[in-house]
């Protein structure tokens, strides 16, 4: 059968499977890239592969496989339980969703890895890792998140581009471990560093083991840092990843996160990349910047130097298209509760589906930066957002006004986009975000109703977890008073 980016692969063959005896598989008809592959691991001391799928919430969940194990997969996949897309990010079962659940027994579901993806995990000795799509038992079905992205580039293909996308992160970084988070019942944490530094040289250096290991550990793991820096915030990083095609800008970014916290325990540091944690303090972004290319070519297609701003009529189609969607997408972007305590006037993250030249107050803000660097930057997405999930989204929609030859009639906004109210402002909460979301014909006509069905009900689920809890809010405000 075909795989994935071109890669084939042998399916229906019966293997035999020893643990230990990688050179007996037979990868004669393989690639010749599989067989490269399969040939490097064999001369690799280390006996096991780790490889990972990205569940619903953003989260990897993973296996180290016997190399003789995992080269039998390469041709047929592997079983994974299906659970990890029954449960939420605490692993407790949702009641309310029909792909899984006690009514099936959860069953397992078949795994597919993608080669393309090989890295070598550098604070792990060097292992090989993958990263794989779950297929489930249903190929048509489309739960999985990085599929969905799949499917969206596809129907990009299909129109003639190519998407080019990367992403920003913010997140607090505590001298914590998840022993001591949970010991302090997650109060009274202590930051990296304190007070508002932003860009500090000086801040760096207080961390500066930490710091040198995110930039040369994860250049290592082929998921390479444009820039990295402080922000504003006790303890707060900035990252940048070098942009890429978009599955690889979607891969990066999730290995980013991941990667983050794993090189962050080696040094006693916990980074948590919630949206917002503290009332007090800004929330921390996930901003998406992204344009389009031919299939062949290497021109930027949002670039037009006989337009005034500098953007093609290509360009502002698919910016319309964004903003006309970004209301019945905006769980995609704002996926947690958490979510919408960052979007709030006045905290550097938007309120209103708006748009402006080189305008951090809008959700939208376009960048003009030449033949080479023009680009839309989508400030929506917090830090919690799941990649895969905020770059289909936002290439989905784009594409959609591209293809619906939409005009951008909206003005950009001039100043402050928190007071410009000549559109309605964005839900507010994850419920309205996700019935918007649930009801909208256009946007299951995007990504499908099986993928619509499934990541509204993991949302109403999530909902309805917070609003059965008593918050800290609830104790201050009433338990002595009322």
């Amino acid at each position: 059968m075909s795989g994935l980016n071109g890669v084939t692969f042998r399916s229906g063959t019966s293997r035999h499977y020893r643990p230990g005896c990688l050179h007996s598989l037979d990868v004669s008809d393989s690639s010749d890239a599989t067989r490269a592959l399969v040939d490097e691991l064999h001369g690799d001391p280390a006996d096991y592969v780790k490889v990972a799928i990205v569940d619903i919430d953003g989260v990897l969940r993973g296996k180290y496989l016997d190399k003789a194990k995992f080269v039998s997969a390469l041709a047929d996949g592997f079983g994974f339980c299906d659970v990890v897309f029954g449960w939420d990010s605490a692993d407790e079962c949702y009641d309310n969703g029909s792909y899984t659940g006690w009514q099936s027994g959860y069953p397992d579901g078949t795994v597919r890895i993608d080669p393309t993806t090989h890295r070598r995990v550098p604070w792990e000795g060097g292992r090989h890792f993958f990263l794989c799509d779950y297929v489930g038992s249903d190929p048509a079905t489309v739960v999985c998140p990085r599929r969905l992205l799949q499917r969206t580039i596809d129907r990009a293909a299909s129109a003639g581009y190519r998407s080019f996308q990367g992403m920003e992160f913010e997140w607090f970084n505590f001298r914590e471990s998840p022993q001591t988070l949970h010991d302090k019942d997650f109060r009274h944490l202590e930051p990296l560093s304190p007070g508002m530094f932003g860009y500090s040289v000086l801040r760096q250096t207080h961390g500066q083991d930490f710091f040198g290991a995110l930039l040369s550990d994860l250049r290592a793991f082929d998921v390479p840092l444009e820039g990295l820096h402080t922000e504003t915030g006790p303890g707060v990083y900035e990252a940048a990843l070098i942009y890429s095609e978009a599955l690889e800008a979607a891969d990066r970014a999730e290995l980013f996160k991941s990667g983050a916290k794993e090189i962050g325990h080696r040094f006693g540091i916990l980074p948590t990349f919630m949206a917002r944690w503290n009332t007090d303090l800004p929330g921390c972004s996930g901003h998406v910047h992204q344009s389009l290319r031919a299939l062949e070519g290497e021109a930027n297609l949002f670039h037009d130097p006989e337009a005034s701003d500098g953007m093609s009529s290509l360009f502002r189609s698919y910016l319309a298209g964004i903003l006309e969607l970004l209301p019945e997408m905006l769980v995609l972007f704002a996926p947690t509760v958490n979510s919408y305590k960052r979007l709030v006037d006045g905290f550097w993250a938007p309120t209103r589906p708006t748009w402006g030249i080189d305008n951090r107050t809008v959700a939208c803000r376009v960048i003009p930066g030449g033949p080479k660097a023009t680009r839309l930057e989508l400030r929506v997405p917090g830090a919690d957002v799941n990649p895969y999930l905020a770059v289909a989204g936002g290439l989905a929609a784009g594409l959609w006004g591209v293809e619906q030859g939409l005009e951008l009639d909206r003005p950009p906004t001039q100043g402050s986009g928190y007071a410009d109210e000549s559109v309605a402002r964005l839900p507010r909460t994850l419920i309205e975000a996700t019935r918007l979301f649930a009801d909208s014909e256009r946007v299951r006509g995007l990504l499908g109703d099986d993928f619509v069905d499934h990541f509204a009900a993991t949302r109403e689920w999530e909902w309805r977890q917070f609003v059965d809890s008593v918050t800290d809010w609830e104790l201050r405000r009433y338990l002595e008073i009322i």
